[in-house]
């Protein structure tokens, strides 16, 4: 046998064991991931309180306590959190958002939330409903969604 063809055979049997390893990972992740869905569907309250402000911070100077920031993972200690800062009751608490719902949570606004820990997990006005601000697209996202109107695909979310 030639000696190219060997070395695109080992090449194609080490991506084939890479891609059947990242299924089996990914199968254990999302199982996991479910478990942790359904434990904090469980555990949440609804709570209302004033929100002071929200940011995307590192853990460390969230304000967390640190005993959470000691039981995060060590790669997950330099990734950013949507982090806010909202009074509950007669105390200041900073609690991490769900990155789905961190867009439409006002700021200096009082609303009932869904809480489960530190984590907030749903949101919905107190008095009225929330007014969600339009983000402006960038460049790249506008030319994206023309490119697809055109083609008559989908636009992207």
């Amino acid at each position: 046998m030639n000696t190219v063809t060997i070395v695109l055979l080992v090449i194609l049997a080490v991506l084939i064991i890479g891609i059947v390893v990242l299924y089996f990972l990914g199968k254990k992740a999302q199982k996991r991931q479910e478990e942790q869905q359904a434990q904090i569907e469980a555990n949440k309250q609804t709570v209302s309180m004033l929100i002071i402000d929200k940011k995307r911070l590192p853990l460390k100077e969230s304000g967390l306590p640190q005993m959470v920031i000691d039981q995060t993972p060590k790669m997950m200690r330099r990734s950013k959190l949507p982090i806010v800062k909202a009074k509950v009751g007669p105390q200041m608490m900073s609690l991490v958002c769900d990155e789905k719902i961190f867009d439409s949570v006002p700021v200096k606004k009082e609303v009932k939330a869904q809480v489960s820990g530190i984590y907030i997990v749903g949101v919905k006005g107190l008095h009225g409903p929330i007014k969600t601000e339009t983000v402006k697209k960038g460049f790249f996202k506008r030319m994206v969604e023309k490119a697809q109107e055109k083609a008559g695909a989908k636009p992207v979310k």
